[in-house]
């Protein structure tokens, strides 16, 4: 019996505190992102610098994209970069903080 994309993909259910992390840290580090272009900095990474001026870009990559990933990947593959993410969202309120204070 062979297993097909929409069957792998219902496992979605495992790991739901692994993938929920993930795609709300992801969220987190775009609201972050949106803030500070808001208040006058300038984002550091060329990239996403070129996605805040395409605003659907942003979206897809920074909303959709990890959505797909976190439905797709097993939740214990995903910890690597919800850690990543969680240091890269703690430098981005810290930056704030010592641009607002």
């Amino acid at each position: 019996m062979e297993a097909s994309w929409w069957d792998s993909s219902a496992t979605f259910r495992k790991c739901t505190a692994e993938k929920a992390s993930f795609v709300l840290l992801n969220q987190f580090d775009l609201t972050l992102t949106v803030l500070a272009m808001y208040l006058g900095l300038t984002e550091i990474n060329p990239f996403v610098r070129f996605l805040v001026e395409v605003p659907a870009l942003l979206l897809v990559v920074k909303l959709f994209i990890p959505v797909l990933i976190a439905w797709l990947m097993p939740g214990r593959l995903l910890l690597p970069s919800t850690a990543l993410l969680a240091l890269v969202v703690i430098w981005n309120i810290k930056e704030l903080v010592v641009f607002l204070v």
